[in-house]
């Protein structure tokens, strides 16, 4: 059985040497938007889409993999040293994003 927390959960931001990483787990309902608005977690949500169910964080962040067995916890990473106002990643820094 899933938790659903009564408000979306961050986690830590946590990296390797290219990207950092977070976690975000949806409240039940957020979840099951995100269930109808993907075709059942068969896609992965553009920035609009997520920050419109609710998720609050700073700019840069993409949504890079659904985890199958809990599709309400989404996952995030953006590159290492991405500027969190402008969401834009100094040139000598400049990594893919793309999903994985």
């Amino acid at each position: 059985m899933p938790h659903y927390p009564d408000d979306i959960e961050y986690s830590e931001k946590y990296q390797d040497s290219t990207f950092e990483y977070r976690h975000v787990i949806l409240t039940k309902p957020a979840a099951k938007e995100v269930w109808k608005m993907t075709g059942s977690a068969k896609r992965l949500l553009g920035e609009d889409e997520w920050r419109g169910i609710g998720v609050q964080q700073s700019r840069g962040w993409v949504h890079y993999e659904i985890h199958r067995p809990e599709p309400h916890i989404l996952l995030f990473r953006r590159p290492l040293g991405t500027d969190p106002t402008t969401g834009k990643v100094p040139e000598n820094n400049a990594a893919p994003v793309a999903a994985a």
